[in-house]
């Protein structure tokens, strides 16, 4: 399979879900500007919503949107996601709650918003922020195993740092034990984010959603 990508962009949490599924991908980086791929190919010929991440199946099939593609290799590698009869439900749950509230609430922040605006949505972002780091469990958003869901979690982390958002102490903490599994330290130099705790480039926000 192949994961289409944009360097830190959320398609970050699909990279690093798939190392640690032990998965074997492809990986092909997209200009979000151009549309373009690495292998020169025009992506919108091959995912016409253009953004990323697009998950290619060796079967021809494909996959978008970053909660299908964090539950699909939560279905493939059963441990990326919590046990008990509402696993898969809760795992759902707290994906689409990441997707359409904390990250559509980073928007504005890399928009042409007003200064009012992008005011509140940091204010915004770091009140979800507090609101994840009260749910918390032992190590990880489900306890002491690592998920989906901490993959796409840690990515916007490292957003929240890009714009200085303050965390709690246990965000923090959290951020860090994250960063450094090996899997995650892979994911990021492979696409050119040499330090785990680096930040991500602000000029190339756009890119991000």
């Amino acid at each position: 399979m192949k994961l289409y990508y944009a360097p830190g962009a959320c398609s970050l949490a699909g990279r690093i879900s798939l190392h640690e599924a032990g998965v074997a991908a492809e990986f092909e980086r997209v200009d979000m500007k151009t549309k373009i791929t690495e292998q020169g190919y025009d992506y919108l010929s091959i995912n016409p919503r253009g953004y990323v991440p697009m998950l290619a199946l060796d079967d021809g099939n494909s996959i978008t949107e970053n909660v299908a593609v964090l539950g699909f290799i939560a279905d493939h590698e059963p441990a990326l996601g919590p046990d008990g009869p509402l696993g898969r439900t809760r795992l759902i749950e707290l994906l689409s709650w990441l997707s359409t509230e904390l990250h559509v609430a980073f928007r504005p922040l890399w928009e042409s918003a007003a200064s009012a605006e992008k005011t509140n949505a940091l204010n915004l972002v770091a009140k979800l922020l507090d609101i994840m780091s009260d749910q918390l469990r032992e190590h990880y958003l489900f306890g002491s195993r690592f998920s989906v869901a901490d993959a796409y979690l840690f990515v916007m982390l490292r957003w929240a740092g890009a714009f200085r958002i303050p965390v709690s102490p246990e965000m923090h903490a959290y951020f860090a034990r994250i960063a450094a599994r090996q899997t995650v330290q892979r994911a990021l130099w492979e696409e050119g984010l040499l330090d785990a705790r680096s930040l991500i480039d602000v000029s190339s926000i756009e890119a991000l959603i």
